[in-house]
């Protein structure tokens, strides 16, 4: 199975997933899964930082991703194209969100997530609490 991990997902990670869920700490642990990191959490993550909103070493979260065994996943054309094809929601206006659903959607991967949005745009969810 391929998980796009949220970006929480992903700092919950770093922190040493006290917060994830049982189900969701042994999918990401199963070495026959593979584990995708979007460009767009980091992304995401930076910005934050730069607004004050978040603490944390995007180099160490990158370099500690890839020796987990992730895949950094850059962000490409037909991803672009996978999101024109979401739905829209006037309640679920996260731009960052609405581009990890389209590359869940486009790379056929579980969106691993705890995000209540989430489930309205026919990307299969893994619950991360």
């Amino acid at each position: 199975m391929r998980l796009l991990l949220d970006t929480h997902v992903l700092l919950w990670f770093a922190a040493g997933y006290e917060q994830l869920g049982a189900k969701a700490r042994e999918a990401i642990a199963d070495p026959a899964n593979t584990v995708l990191v979007s460009v767009v959490s980091l992304w995401e993550a930076a910005i934050n930082i730069r607004l004050g909103k978040l603490e944390v070493d995007i180099p160490s979260l990158i370099q500690d991703s890839v020796g987990a065994g992730f895949d950094l996943l850059d962000l490409t054309p037909a991803h672009v194209e996978r999101l024109l094809a979401l739905p829209v929601s006037e309640r679920h206006r996260d731009p960052f969100d609405h581009l990890l659903l389209a590359q869940a959607a486009a790379e056929e991967a579980v969106l691993v997530t705890d995000d209540g949005h989430a489930k309205r745009y026919c990307v299969p969810i893994l619950r991360s609490r």
